[in-house]
């Protein structure tokens, strides 16, 4: 298939947040017989109060053999969204700012592409013509920058990338754009015999290529939006996987509790997000039975990180949209909102 083709492979998600922003262009397991840890000196990046207590709590009444609520090893899953809720996702995507910036090396190897429409336009830098592309058009660059290379080549391109790309902001390595609180959570959690996944509308290959460096979630923990795969032989007999167009799971919304049953096959326990695209997994993790921890990350911080919503009258965003609609279910259904400017006393481990 040509990488130049529109595919239904790629992620909606991914194609509407860059129509909208161009413009803007492990600890190791404790016995399955310990009780969980004390809270004194957890967490340390969390404020003290609600967020941070539900928490202690949730992992308290899971892992105490005393209580009725007590969960066993095999059953402790937690599930993360990605971006908005592990690391930052404002202005744009990370997976979207590769994709673009990855046109000019696409070009240089089919320079037939350089005149053609919409790497042309790509090529220009010209903002607002690029903000004019259609859907079809964008369709088009994702897919010849994530499609038609080998597993391999894509997993080196995108880790050269990785090492040398900085965000324009900060002007770091976008993995070093990790919520140190979110990190803390996910070690607290492994620590108590929870296995933790990431479970993200963004691209899964893309994903997996960082993950267990940055969260300590190894590969086959990741699950993502996912393409097909075509398996062939070189020239020397030496099989191969090619990175196919065909939409295999669109991992958002009710994908993403579609996606948990495929991938994981046990409901979690606890699930931690931050838009409407989290709204299925919290609400089919909060339907099981026992003790459930769910919990959404409002940004509402612009000094620190971005402040959007809209919900409590925050910035609208197309990008990690938190509607009031979605606090409103939260605050009726016992979920935990974790407000990133009272909960979090630190947001990069950066900070001083």
């Amino acid at each position: 298939m040509s990488p130049i083709a529109p595919s239904s492979g790629i992620s909606r998600r991914v194609l509407l947040s860059t129509l909208v922003l161009l413009p803007a262009l492990c600890g190791l397991l404790r016995p399955a017989s310990a009780p969980a840890q004390t809270s004194s000196g957890l967490l340390p990046s969390w404020s003290d109060g609600p967020a941070k207590q539900a928490i202690f709590d949730f992992v308290r009444v899971t892992t105490d053999r005393s209580v009725p609520s007590y969960v066993s090893p095999e059953d402790r899953i937690a599930v993360f969204d990605q971006d908005g809720t592990l690391w930052v996702e404002h202005p744009m995507y990370t997976q979207v700012v590769y994709c673009l910036e990855r046109v000019p090396a696409v070009v240089a190897k089919r320079p037939e592409l350089k005149n053609v429409e919409p790497f042309k336009t790509v090529l220009s830098g010209n903002r607002e013509a690029m903000a004019k592309l259609s859907l079809r058009d964008l369709e088009k660059i994702l897919a010849a920058t994530l499609t038609g290379m080998t597993v391999e080549e894509f997993n080196a391109e995108a880790k050269k990338w990785l090492e040398t790309a900085r965000d324009p902001r900060w002007k770091r390595p976008y993995t070093e754009l990790v919520y140190q609180p979110m990190l803390e959570a996910l070690r607290y959690l492994r620590d108590n015999a929870y296995k933790t996944y990431i479970v993200t509308g963004g691209g899964q290959d893309f994903v997996r290529v960082y993950a267990e460096k940055v969260y300590g979630i190894p590969p086959e923990q990741v699950v993502g939006t996912a393409g097909g795969t075509k398996f062939g032989y070189a020239k020397d007999g030496m099989p191969f996987l090619t990175k196919d167009a065909k939409l295999l799971l669109n991992d958002n919304n009710a994908g993403k509790p579609e996606g948990i049953h495929l991938m994981i096959g046990r409901r979690p326990l606890a699930a931690f997000g931050n838009s409407t695209g989290d709204r299925q997994m919290l609400e089919w993790t909060g339907a099981g039975a026992g003790a459930r921890l769910k919990m959404l990350v409002l940004h509402d911080d612009a000094a620190r990180e971005y402040a959007y919503g809209p919900a409590q009258g925050l910035p609208d965003s197309k990008v990690g949209t938190f509607t009031q609609a979605l606090y409103d279910e939260a605050e009726k259904d016992g979920w935990t909102v974790i407000s990133m400017k009272n909960d979090w006393k630190r947001i990069f481990a950066f900070e001083q």
